[in-house]
């Protein structure tokens, strides 16, 4: 079985955590959040705080899907 990529256990370690502060939302919200989040970010050329900035952005967008 091939080893998860660092990118690929930050993604589940954070859709893991904003699934338990966001439990009302449908799980696969959560995902596109954390997806949208990745894709902003993926590029970065410091990829030591991109598991934080990452979910801080997929945070905010799910904030803002939570209120409508």
């Amino acid at each position: 079985m091939p080893e998860e990529s660092d990118d690929a256990v930050a993604l589940r370690h954070v859709t893991e955590r904003l699934l338990e502060v966001f439990p009302g939302l449908d799980p696969g919200i959560v995902r596109d959040a954390v997806d949208t989040a990745y894709a902003d970010l993926r590029y970065a050329r410091v990829r030591t705080y991109l598991p934080v900035l990452m979910e801080r952005r997929a945070h905010d967008l799910l904030s803002a899907a939570d209120q409508e």
